[in-house]
């Protein structure tokens, strides 16, 4: 998990990368955890709140260069 100091220092491209990549774990935890083969239900709320820190970050930064 990365910090949003750690996040900040990324580009706009590798921010969004992140997104799309922590969206496709959200939707596999999900997967598992509805099939009941998912074995930390933390898990799933760690990687939610990493997703809402990126987007943050990503909108910080895109607010900013306007």
């Amino acid at each position: 998990m990365a910090a949003a100091k750690e996040l900040r220092s990324l580009s706009v491209e590798e921010l969004g990368r992140l997104v799309s990549e922590n969206r496709e774990a959200i939707f596999r935890q999900r997967i598992k955890h509805h099939t009941g083969a998912l074995e930390s239900t933390a898990d799933l709320s760690k990687k939610r709140r990493e997703l809402a820190r990126i987007l943050t970050v990503l909108t910080e930064k895109e607010t900013s260069k306007e």
